[in-house]
């Protein structure tokens, strides 16, 4: 398998590409990818159980950011010490990350939900576009042979840091305002934008594989089969007619 192109367009992609390559090349060589992966899983489902355990107290909330910077470390760091160290495993990183990635947004997004902050049923919706996103951008890797991650702008990164700055202000909100309702809109707002930029994104994906594939013009002629002419065969005193 041929490793795609990868065309990080996110607004943090730069920066975020020197850091990690900066990180990667003062780790130790005892710490491999593998671990690096399970890192990641563990900062996700330390996320979501955060996020439930904030219904005991909002502090949870602080707690739910700071295993969300460790799951970002895990999952963005992993492939670069690969690369860093020319120790690509194209089909292996493939595969597990991509089934890494679908746990850790299911971990994250159940745990909003069993929030007191958060509505299970938006967050499961959320859940639901997010994935759809996420398959959208495996099989334009199949089929464009390019890795596009970030959708106008917005990358896995971005959308850590805006639930990291969510969970701030919810931790700071005063008790007297609706804050579940504030909450519920955002998730709506953010779900209803993700599912424009899939239309968008979908429609151009379209377009241009017509274009690369278009539609082969048949052109279809019906001949009338020819009839078989009789013909006489004599045969001494008698004559038979011979269809030719």
């Amino acid at each position: 398998m041929r490793d795609p192109d990868r065309q990080l367009t996110f607004l943090l992609a730069g920066p975020e590409r020197r850091l990690l390559r900066a990180i990667a090349r003062r780790l130790p060589r005892a710490i491999s990818s593998d671990h690096l992966t399970l890192l990641g899983v563990l900062g996700a489902t330390a996320a979501g159980i955060a996020y439930a355990l904030s219904a005991a107290h909002p502090a949870w909330l602080l707690a739910a950011s700071a295993a969300l910077v460790l799951n970002w470390l895990g999952d963005s760091l992993d492939g670069t010490l690969a690369r860093v160290r020319h120790a690509e495993r194209p089909r292996y990183g493939y595969y597990l990350d991509h089934i890494v990635d679908a746990y850790a947004t299911a971990a994250i997004g159940i745990g909003l939900g069993l929030s007191p902050f958060f509505s299970l049923g938006i967050a499961l919706g959320l859940v639901v576009v997010y994935l759809a996103l996420s398959i959208n951008v495996y099989l334009e890797s199949a089929v464009f042979g390019a890795f596009r991650l970030g959708y106008g702008g917005i990358g896995p990164t971005e959308v850590r840091l805006i639930l990291m700055v969510v969970n701030t202000a919810l931790f700071l909100l005063p008790p007297a305002l609706p804050v579940r309702l504030i909450a519920d809109g955002v998730l709506a707002a953010a779900a209803l934008g993700m599912v424009a930029l899939l239309a968008v994104r979908f429609a151009r994906n379209l377009r241009d594989l017509a274009r690369l594939e278009p539609i082969a013009r048949l052109s279809l002629s019906f001949r009338t089969p020819a009839v078989a002419e009789p013909r006489l065969q004599s045969t001494g005193s008698e004559e038979r007619v011979i269809a030719r």
